[in-house]
């Protein structure tokens, strides 16, 4: 029987010391809220306005938002408003993703409108999740063969 102790204690410091030497390592978990920097929101809304310097004589300011409203839909809405009734007023929406850590335009609308005070568009738009979507636009108005113009960018919101 002594014999035996000794088998088991022998055992168990064996068992031990190479149970307490091996360490557990665990995977790294990678998500794409994990890579978020300045250009992103972990808002479901994000909304940019520019507005022109006092010397303009037209346009007033330019203004986008985007709001994911399900898992794979966002809206999307640009607004060019001038101080008074101008010749030509225009508004460029451009629906930009990120893939691979860049932003690029994945979709784009351009509009215009004559002999107005401003130009607004509202845009449901279905897109695929997993990814971020943020929206830049460009506003200008021309009167008198004088054309200004500004541009917005909102933050990139997620859509999953």
């Amino acid at each position: 029987m002594n014999i035996w102790k000794k088998i088991f204690g022998i055992g168990l410091a064996v068992g031990l010391s190479v149970g307490m030497s091996i360490s557990p390592v665990y995977a790294d978990t990678i998500s794409i809220l994990d890579e978020i920097t300045d250009e992103e929101t972990t808002e479901d809304y994000a909304e940019d306005t520019s507005t022109i310097l006092a010397r303009s004589s037209n346009l007033s300011f330019g203004n986008v938002k985007i709001q994911r409203v399900a898992s794979n839909e966002i809206v999307i809405y640009g607004l060019t408003a001038c101080h008074k009734k101008c010749s030509k007023v225009y508004l460029s929406l451009y629906l930009e993703r990120k893939v691979n850590g860049s932003y690029g335009t994945y979709k784009y609308w351009n509009f215009t409108a004559n002999n107005t005070d401003e130009l607004e568009k509202t845009i449901d738009v279905a897109v695929p999740s997993g990814t971020y979507y943020r929206v830049r636009g460009y506003h200008a108005a021309s009167q008198s063969g004088t054309k200004e113009s500004t541009s917005t960018l909102t933050q990139g919101i997620m859509v999953k």
